[in-house]
């Protein structure tokens, strides 16, 4: 309740500032509702009131010399519910996009949109209405009255300012919302918007466009498109049942198909627009063939309209018909992106078996990797090898998504292209790419192609060539290191998998005990356990007494420069046992770096704590949403305190991104990240842990 109150009151502070920030949408709006309060349509329909003609417009208007119906009708609306309708609308759609084109781009287009639509409409279907389709003639004796068409154009117009995803998307629902109404309902207004949102984008595109063409740009969008025009095929079954009207092929109502069917239809047809939505060779297929029997029927009741025949159905066939020939139009034009096999898997991607595992432990000590890159060498993950097999990226695949894991291991300079290769790979095999635990020059380069990215964690560095525990900031260390000197603790650096079978035993408890206090099982991914602490490259640091006993245990992980050097060591897996030496991780960690600075190591990094970060001013979008999701994920695993406790070694912090395509990939990738880091878990463990805590 005190969280709902606090963005009240935020929302509620911020509406004088966003109310300036949109004058066009607040005048408007505010001329709307004065108008509907003083003429009392507010609350009583328009077309009631013995003045209805001499403010709406349409032909009528046009015979009957009324001009000034073009301008003043603007301000009403037919019934209460289309006023209400209409001023949300308006504020929604107008007021966005008067923030991203202007106040004056917003009222000239608002202004011409209005007035340019329902006048082109009124004349259009005036000359119509001269020759014997009935639907013309029907539609040239109505009035309407209305402000839709005028904000239906701005929000045309500022589709070209948006970058793709989004401007295909804006694009694409606009159309079909004209196509679909004009085809099933088709008033005045309906021509009307079409009229407008068919100029509005060419306009628009021509003035303001920041992206060249109209059409889909990658094979996914193409794939998105295709799904949403399936969709809406299914939906004007709905629109038919629910909504029965006279539309330009004739009368609807009685012709919808019986409920159970239409669900039926729902449920099979839906299936394969999802799988269409993967680029599922089979569904295109599929759809293709249906298209084809629609087209079918289309043509026959076409030639029976033509005999003068009308048989149930024919108006609805015709209708349908419309739709699925720009259907058929996208998926022939676009075959080469519809060729996903029925069973999904990245082409080129190759499990982590003895062979591909040896080739890319060659390749990162030939390249060199960042701070996280020795974990792409873990048998949990695949490998995408670059055509010039001088590199690769390491990926899992969870909930559809191809995620891969730290920077791609490849030369340097050549970061963008296996972005690109990787993500051209996802796409034919009908997954959705994800780039996490990158540094910033993955990031940029991602970026340049039209991700975008968020950081995620940081990167704790601490430098060794002048390390010195000196100092007031250095307390803490010091003291765990005078206290376990005192205790008699000792500290090694060792093999793991060379320690006698004692030692292990300890270890291994030591880790399971860690783990069950947890309640959930030991993470994955990016967060290594005893097995990956067994391999022969990773230095394990243990705290031992004098009795033999084992106080905690840390690994490091190898940190390859270019030629084969390890120049740094990552921190992995950082345990202590429960009723041992209370300050030993601090011990641990200092005396590595003391002992790795020794031996001419040149850094260490503490590694990140995922969605952890240091003090920030203000986040906004997805970095609000993952800063929320690490405080509700902080009493499972502590990723905030971690972070924390690494700020006593006083490194610098270097951040770590997560980069995606839109915002639309986000559910789905976060399913695949809890499956990533947790797989096996179910859901309802997960909320139990949660509940628990």
């Amino acid at each position: 309740m005190a969280g709902f109150e606090t963005w009240a009151s935020r929302a509620v502070g911020a509406l004088p500032q966003v109310v300036r920030r949109i004058p066009v949408t607040g005048c408007t709006v505010s001329a709307l509702v004065l108008v509907g309060l003083v003429s009392r349509t507010v609350w009583r329909p328009l077309w009631r009131e013995p003045w209805f003609a001499d403010v709406a417009y349409g032909v009528p208007a046009l015979r009957e010399g009324k001009p000034w119906t073009f301008v003043v009708g603007w301000f009403f609306a037919l019934t209460p519910a289309q006023f209400v309708g209409g001023v949300l609308l308006f504020t929604l759609l107008v007021g966005a996009c008067e923030l991203r084109l202007g106040t004056r781009r917003t009222a000239l287009v608002a202004v011409i949109g209005q007035l340019g639509g329902v006048l082109g409409a009124s004349l259009l279907v005036w000359a119509l209405s001269t020759t014997p389709w009935t639907w013309a003639q029907h539609v040239a004796s109505t009035r309407d009255v209305g402000f839709t068409t005028g904000a239906l154009a701005v929000v045309a117009v500022t589709s070209a300012t948006l970058r793709s995803p989004w401007r295909l998307r804006v694009r694409a629902a606009l159309s079909f919302y004209a196509t679909v109404a004009f085809l099933f309902e088709g008033t005045l207004t309906d021509v009307a918007h079409g009229l407008a949102i068919a100029v509005g984008m060419v306009v628009g595109q021509r003035l303001w466009g920041v992206e060249p063409g109209y059409g889909p740009r990658t094979r996914r969008e193409t794939r998105m498109l295709a799904f949403g025009g399936l969709v809406v095929l299914l939906l004007t079954e709905f629109v038919v049942l629910l909504a029965p009207n006279r539309g330009p092929f004739g009368e609807t109502s009685g012709e919808a198909a019986p409920l159970v069917d239409v669900l039926v239809d729902l449920v099979l047809v839906g299936f394969v627009a999802n799988q269409l939505r993967y680029g599922k060779r089979w569904a295109w297929w599929v759809t293709v063939v249906l298209g084809v029997l629609n087209l079918l029927i289309a043509a026959l009741a076409l030639l029976l309209v033509l005999a003068d025949e009308l048989p149930d159905g024919a108006p609805v066939a015709l209708g349908s018909g419309v739709l699925w020939f720009g259907e058929l139009v996208l998926l022939l034009s676009n075959r080469g992106a519809f060729r996903v096999p029925a069973r999904r898997h990245l082409p080129g991607g190759v499990a982590a078996d003895e062979h591909n595992l040896g080739r890319a432990r060659d390749l990162l000590t030939s390249v060199g990797g960042s701070t996280m890159s020795w974990m792409t060498v873990w048998p949990e993950n695949r490998f995408y090898f670059t055509p010039d097999g001088r590199g690769y990226v390491a990926y899992q695949r969870h909930a559809g998504v191809a995620i891969a894991l730290a920077d791609p291991v490849v030369p340097a300079g050549t970061a963008a292209e296996a972005v690109r290769e990787f993500t051209a790979m996802s796409e034919q095999g009908g997954l959705v790419p994800c780039l996490f635990s990158v540094t910033g020059e993955v990031a940029r380069a991602a970026r340049a192609q039209g991700w975008q990215t968020t950081q995620i964690a940081e990167d704790t560095v601490v430098d060794l060539a002048d390390l010195a525990f000196k100092g007031r900031k250095w307390q803490d260390v010091r003291t765990a290191l005078n206290h376990a000197r005192r205790d008699g603790l000792e500290f090694r650096l060792v093999r793991l998998a060379e320690q006698p079978f004692a030692v292990l035993a300890q270890v291994r408890a030591i880790s399971e005990q860690w783990v069950g206090d947890k309640g959930l099982p030991e993470m994955g991914f990016t967060l290594g356990g005893v097995d990956e602490a067994m391999d022969p490259a990773v230095w394990v640091g243990l705290a031992v007494d004098a009795t033999g006993s084992v106080h905690g245990v840390t690994s490091w992980l190898p940190v390859h420069a270019p030629g084969g050097e390890v120049h740094g060591w990552t921190l992995d897996v950082m345990r202590r046992r429960a009723d041992g030496f209370r300050p030993v991780v601090e011990f641990m960690i200092a005396s590595a770096c003391l002992e790795l600075r020794d031996r001419g190591t040149r850094f260490v990094s503490l590694s990140g704590a995922p969605l952890a970060r240091g003090a920030a001013a203000e986040l906004a979008g997805v970095d609000r949403v993952l800063d929320r999701l690490g405080g509700a994920v902080e009493p499972l695993y502590g990723f905030r305190s971690l972070h924390a406790f690494k700020a006593k070694f006083s490194p610098r912090y270097e951040p770590v991104h997560m980069a995606y395509r839109d915002e639309a990939d986000l559910p789905r990738i976060g399913v695949a990240l809890v499956r990533a880091y947790l797989p096996g878990v179910p859901t309802r463990r997960l909320l139990a842990a949660s509940w628990r805590r």
